[in-house]
């Protein structure tokens, strides 16, 4: 499933890289700093050491799309700096203007997602109290 939504992400980026950005569309993209192939500069990658989001929106220049990744210059204190995202390494991809988002479970080398650890599926004491549930209005969320 995940190699299928990277394919998605691919496509979308192969699509920006030939056409543009389509209307309102912009692109959060967040990435593991720290993952093998990422290129980023020293600076980025000692002020962002475990994960950075980008903003594919106006300013971006030299978008490159490839099967395994994907290379941008982006401005930071309007000085441009390049970088290399491979697919692997990014942790979500969201286009607020459409509401749509994608995030990515860590894997193991094998490519399966991690266990969940055995204490989070124990079932609550038997003497514990009772806890009366919580009422929250959603009259606040609605439009």
């Amino acid at each position: 499933m995940h190699k299928a939504m990277r394919g998605l992400i691919l496509e979308v980026l192969t699509d920006v890289c030939a056409k543009g950005l389509p209307g309102n569309h912009h692109f959060f993209i967040t990435f593991d700093t720290m993952h093998p192939g990422v290129e980023i500069a020293d600076w980025l990658s000692d002020r962002y050491p475990g994960e950075m989001t980008i903003v594919i929106q106006h300013q971006y220049e030299s978008l490159r799309v490839t099967d395994q990744g994907f290379s941008i210059t982006l401005s930071f204190g309007d000085k441009p700096e390049p970088l290399y995202v491979p697919y692997d390494a990014i942790k979500t991809f969201v286009d607020p203007s459409v509401e749509f988002g994608l995030r990515f479970e860590a894997q193991d080398e094998d490519g399966d997602a991690p266990e969940a650890p055995m204490d989070v599926m124990a079932e609550p004491e038997k003497d514990a109290p009772k806890k009366d549930a919580d009422v929250v209005s959603l009259d606040q969320f609605r439009k």
